[in-house]
């Protein structure tokens, strides 16, 4: 029996800290593990004891790249558990919040992390010799993404101005506005963007994925929407727990999600692309299939491709919202505290991030519950590794090891996210 182990004792170009392992036994992959080492970060127990308006800030904490996903999530599911819904300008606004997080962390991911994947560099620093004005192009999209964090949040990282209810200070017509310039700007280069991609040359790989995301009657999801599939689920955030379940693996600090009775999902760009192509604007839909992706995509490899396409939505709905904006009356609705559950959903760049609180009558956190979106992918990265790698075993080590790297960095992976809560068991027998 022929025996090879291919190992990436850190993985590069990925936000957090792992490694993988695959084993390869006369010639078929026979485990593929992505082990997910760094410390759980216990942010479920930070918040019990604590008053329900810290959550916002305390969660944001948990990803420098996507906090608002995390505060949006907190704050939409405390705010079902005091009975308050915030609508007109401010959800809006919220909308407008997430469009700029999406712009710089897609961005992010394109440009930086994935393309030197296709283009062959190892690096983006490495890339930029060679491709300067196509790096220097992403760094100034990514830059309205940041512009438009700091204007809503207070800052680029960690926004501090997000609060149950609404937010503690909004911006005036005119000062919005000065962004509509950039944005359409950003546009332009999303546009571009979605060209570029559209051109690498991408392994043809694909399979029967178990899409999941979020769908709203109206638009494309961000932050509200019944939680579907491509199999034919379609339910409230507050029966999550019902339909999906979370199991621990040994070689991993994150638990793994899965679809009770039916196993592994994927969510993500391509998830929610084929869920709700229908709501994309019209410039958003024409890019994608002058790009070639049709109405859903089940490359992983071409998902960079469907980022791209997110881009361009997330720069037309920033500008919707800006162009029809008028300053609310008050930053934020009353909010009174009271005892309740409260469930949220909403879908962070990497995919689809669930939130649980149950609160005292006083208004304290009594538990939390946190589903990020890497963790619920995980399972589904290695199902890729297994099924994806069998034509590639022959390759020389470098270039397999290369393999499975790409294959990873197609779901974005934010480790650092998926490290929320480690169930230890010690069997002594």
């Amino acid at each position: 029996m022929v025996r090879k182990v291919i190992k990436v004792d850190n993985l590069a170009r990925v936000e957090g800290e792992g490694a993988l392992t695959v084993t390869i036994r006369d010639g078929e992959v026979k485990s593929a593990e992505l082990r997910i080492f760094e410390p759980p970060r216990f942010f479920e127990a930070f918040l019990r004891g604590r008053a329900f308006g810290e959550a916002p800030d305390i969660t944001a904490r948990i990803c420098g790249i996507c906090p608002v996903a995390y505060q949006m999530s907190s704050v939409h599911a405390i705010e079902r558990a005091l009975g308050v819904e915030v609508g007109g300008e401010l959800r809006e606004l919220r909308r407008l919040l997430y469009c700029g997080e999406w712009i710089e962390s897609h961005t992010l991911h394109i440009y930086m992390l994935h393309a030197p994947d296709f283009l062959g560099y190892e690096s983006a620093i490495a890339m930029a010799r060679d491709h300067a004005a196509i790096v220097q192009r992403g760094l100034a999209l990514k830059k309205v993404g940041n512009e438009l964090m700091s204007l809503l949040g207070g800052r680029e990282i960690h926004p501090i101005n997000v609060r149950v209810g609404g937010f503690y200070k909004v911006p005036d017509r005119a000062r919005l506005r000065e962004m509509i310039e950039p944005l359409k700007r950003a546009r332009d280069m999303a546009l571009e963007t979605v060209k570029w991609v559209a051109g690498f040359d991408f392994p043809d790989r694909s399979r029967d994925y178990e899409f999941v995301s979020l769908r709203h009657p109206e638009e494309y999801p961000l932050n509200a929407g019944q939680i579907v599939s491509s199999r034919g689920l379609a339910i409230d955030a507050a029966d999550y727990e019902t339909h999906f379940e979370e199991v621990h693996v040994p070689h991993s600090t994150a638990l793994q999600a899965r679809i009770r009775g039916r196993g592994t999902y994927l969510l993500g760009p391509m998830a929610r692309y084929s869920l709700n192509f229908d709501r994309l604007p019209a410039v958003a839909r024409d890019a994608a299939l002058a790009a070639g992706l049709g109405r859903t995509c089940i490359n992983p490899y071409r998902s960079i491709v469907v980022r791209a396409v997110e881009v361009v939505f997330a720069c037309e709905e920033a500008l919707r919202i800006i162009e029809g904006y008028e300053r609310p009356d008050a930053p934020a609705v009353p909010v009174a505290p009271r005892a309740g559950v409260g469930w949220a959903a909403t879908e962070a760049p990497r995919g689809m991030l669930w939130h649980r609180y149950r609160l005292d009558e006083d208004g304290t956190i009594l538990e939390s519950r946190i589903v990020p979106p890497t963790s619920q992918n995980q399972a589904s990265i290695e199902e890729d590794l297994t099924l994806y790698l069998k034509d590639w075993v022959n390759l020389p080590d470098d270039m397999l090891r290369h393999r499975c790297e790409q294959t990873v960095r197609n779901y974005d992976p934010c480790i650092s996210c998926a490290t929320h809560f480690l169930d230890l068991r010690i069997d002594r027998g």
